[in-house]
């Protein structure tokens, strides 16, 4: 069945959060909250999320509340092992939320076998792999990094960076997904509307045999290629964090142009791209935004390469999980998209959000438990671009996707 997907558009909001760490009162905890994210290497902004939330509660093992495990590299076709991973948390009595981030392939599945068991454990699904239609029917709560807004904001601001051609690099399974490939038609349209060259690059897939280390050395043999081949006043984007980090290494050595990562962060990819040691700074995202820009605009790259000033996956993580602690503690709604910003607030005080519900083309249906967020563009070395102010047309909202 072919579906496309338009946004109801809900207010910008400005939020501004302590970021102080809670002390418990030493005692154990009346309640566990399970976080399932990738690993270091193929998704390490959502890993660091999940243990900020352990440095906060504590983790089960030390009676904390905290219960923190990792699905594995190869989750697509190990999808069994995620689910089984994801359903044994609800074997805890104290288990009363589940926070799977990305909410990889199975996932919908193992929330599904969870509520059969437990009704009254929440499940959080951040970044969806799985069409927002399936995801929709067993999480609470679903939120993606706005895939049809930034299809748009992503090549204005590369615009904006003056790029003339902008590299769309990926592969059949992520394209697959009805989120990446509605973006990747979105982008494509507006690089026609905005004067700019649209050109799709294949990758291997770091879950297939190749794995990461094999995806990884396609991107460094390629990229010196392809910034021959498209100029330097070109803006690459990849769809896969593993693709990230050397992407960014090899366009500061040969030149050309990042606007942001899929999943955005001053974490992903540029300290290993850029050798930044950012260890001092850990947890301290307005320190680690500084020193990576200064290193960046120290290798030259003023103006070249941006990012989000907080890590998305690091939020995504963190804060579906306080908006879980606040809502057993009675302190939030589950309904209320105002009490989820705050919970992200958090963990990004002074950002600034725009997003909006996801609603079904087809049916007009407005999904009140899946919401797409994005953050203004941070272009290093030179500041903030006003992407969430943006008034993105509604052409681009109507465009479908067919898998």
């Amino acid at each position: 069945m072919k579906k496309s997907v338009m946004i109801f558009a809900v207010a910008t909001v400005f939020l501004f959060a302590s970021c102080s760490k809670r002390s418990g009162d030493g005692g154990e905890t009346a309640f566990h909250i399970g976080v399932v994210t990738g690993t270091v290497s193929q998704s390490e902004d959502d890993l660091r999320g999940a243990e900020e939330l352990i440095a906060r509660y504590g983790a089960v093992a030390q009676g904390g509340m905290i219960q923190h495990i990792t699905y594995p590299d190869d989750f697509n076709s190990q999808q069994e092992t995620t689910i089984s991973q994801i359903v044994a948390l609800s074997d805890d009595p104290l288990m009363k939320a589940i926070v799977v981030n990305q909410a990889v392939p199975g996932t919908a599945e193992a929330f599904r076998r969870v509520k059969e068991k437990r009704p009254d454990i929440l499940c959080f699904a951040g970044e969806p792999h799985e069409d927002p239609l399936t995801i929709q029917r067993s999480a609470d709560v679903a939120i993606n990094a706005d895939f049809m807004s930034r299809g748009y904001t992503i090549i204005w601001a590369a615009k904006e960076m003056g790029a003339k051609t902008f590299v769309h690099i990926s592969f059949p399974r992520h394209m697959s997904y009805e989120t990446l490939g509605l973006r990747r038609n979105i982008m494509e349209q507006a690089c026609a509307d905005l004067g700019i060259r649209f050109v799709f690059e294949t990758a291997p897939d770091p879950t297939s045999d190749v794995g990461v280390a094999g995806a990884q050395q396609f991107i460094l043999e390629q990229v010196p290629q392809w910034v021959e081949r498209y100029g330097k006043d070109t803006a690459f984007f990849c769809t896969n964090d593993a693709h990230t980090e050397p992407l960014l290494r090899q366009l500061a050595e040969y030149g050309g142009m990042f606007v942001e990562a899929d999943l955005p962060s001053p974490l992903m990819g540029y300290p290993g791209a850029f050798g930044i040691d950012l260890t001092a700074e850990a947890g301290n995202f307005p320190a680690i935004l500084k020193k990576v820009e200064d290193v960046v605009v120290a290798h030259g790259g003023a103006g070249r390469f941006g990012t989000w000033a907080y890590s998305y996956g690091f939020t995504a993580s963190a804060g579906l999980g306080e908006f879980a602690k606040r809502i057993i503690e009675g302190n939030a709604s589950v309904s209320s998209s105002a009490d989820l910003f705050a919970a992200l607030g958090e963990f990004t005080p002074g950002a600034r959000w725009n997003g909006g519900y996801y609603v079904d083309q087809n049916t007009g249906t407005r999904a009140m438990n899946q919401i797409l967020i994005y953050m203004d563009t941070y272009i290093l070395g030179q500041g903030y671009l006003s992407t969430t102010e943006l008034n993105v047309p509604e052409k681009y909202f109507l465009i479908t996707f067919t898998n």
